[in-house]
């Protein structure tokens, strides 16, 4: 499964919108080492990460998210 950064802020209104600044750097390195690992483009990482992506084994590597399935141990 991939998704993007989640968190929680509360406090005052400054302390949230630090959270959130944070946040969404964090969303913006993440989606860029994907792309970067995957060899998928940015956009297609923004979007496929704005929820909740679950993917089988076989999907993953297509994906490029893992290099092999293991099918034995």
């Amino acid at each position: 499964m991939i998704h993007q950064p989640s968190g929680g802020a509360q406090g005052q209104a400054t302390d949230m919108e630090i959270h959130t600044r944070h946040i969404l750097d964090m969303k913006k390195r993440l989606n860029q080492i994907l792309a970067d690992n995957t060899g998928q483009p940015i956009d297609v990482i923004a979007k496929d990460t704005n929820r909740d992506n679950f993917m089988t084994a076989q999907q993953a590597l297509e994906y490029g998210l893992i290099d092999k399935v293991i099918e034995k141990r």
